[in-house]
C-alpha cells in the first residue's frame, strides 16, 4: 500500500467514525477536515465530493463490518455454529460507539436516491446473502431440516437483528439482548432438523 492509500484508509476510518455519529448526510469535507486536522483541498484531492466521500464512507462501512462480523464467523464450523456466529458478532458489531451503522443509515438514507444509497443498498443486501448462505450450508449439512426456506429465514434473522438493534439503543429496554437472543434461539428452533448433523 503506497503512502497515499494509507492516508486515504486512514481518513476514512476517521470518516467513518464521525459518520456513525452524525449521520452520512451529515458529514462534510468540512467537518472532517476539522477532524483529522487536514485542509479541505487536501480532503477534496481525496475524494473530490461530498457525494464522493458518502460512498467512500458506506464502503468502508461494509469492509469493517466484514472484518469484524464476517471473517471470524467464516473461522466457526459449517451448518449451525456458522449461522450462530454471524448473530453473535453481528450483536457485538451492534454495541460499538454510534451503535450500527447500517441500521442509522438504513434510517437515515431510506428515502434518498443516489450513490450512496445504492452503496448502502448493495451491502445490506450482500449481508442479507451471507445469512441465507450459511443457512442453505447448514441444510446441506444436515444441522436444519431440508424443507427450509434459506431467503425466508435469513429475512427473520434480519428482522430478529435490527429490531433488537432498535429496542436496545432506540428504546433502550434492559433486556433487549436477551429477547434478542430468546428470539433468535426460537427462530432456529423451528427448522432444526430432528437428527442434527445427519445429512438427509
Amino acid at each position: 500500500m503506497s503512502k497515499g492509500e494509507e492516508t486515504r484508509q486512514a481518513i476514512l476510518g476517521r470518516a467513518f467514525e464521525l459518520a456513525n455519529v452524525v449521520g452520512v448526510t451529515g458529514l462534510s469535507i468540512g467537518r472532517l477536515a476539522e477532524a483529522t486536522g487536514l485542509s479541505k483541498s487536501g480532503l477534496f484531492a481525496h475524494f473530490g465530493s461530498k457525494e464522493a466521500l458518502e460512498v467512500a464512507v458506506v464502503e468502508e462501512a461494509a469492509h469493517q463490518f466484514v472484518q469484524a462480523v464476517l471473517v471470524p464467523a467464516l473461522r466457526e464450523p459449517r451448518g449451525e455454529p456458522r449461522v450462530r456466529a454471524l448473530f453473535e458478532h453481528w450483536l457485538a458489531w451492534g454495541q460499538r460507539p454510534g451503535g450500527c451503522f447500517f441500521v442509522g443509515a438504513s434510517a437515515e438514507l431510506d428515502d434518498r436516491t443516489g450513490p450512496a444509497r445504492d452503496a448502502l443498498v448493495r451491502a445490506c443486501k450482500d449481508w442479507i446473502d451471507e445469512i441465507a448462505k450459511a443457512v442453505r450450508i447448514a441444510v446441506r449439512e444436515g444441522h436444519f431440516r431440508t424443507d427450509t426456506d434459506a431467503d425466508q429465514l435469513a429475512f427473520e434473522i434480519y428482522g430478529i437483528m435490527t429490531s433488537g438493534h432498535s429496542f436496545h439503543r432506540f428504546l433502550r429496554d434492559p433486556v433487549a439482548l436477551d429477547r434478542t437472543r430468546k428470539a433468535f434461539e426460537r427462530l432456529l428452533a423451528s427448522v432444526r432438523a430432528s437428527h442434527p448433523g445427519r445429512s438427509r
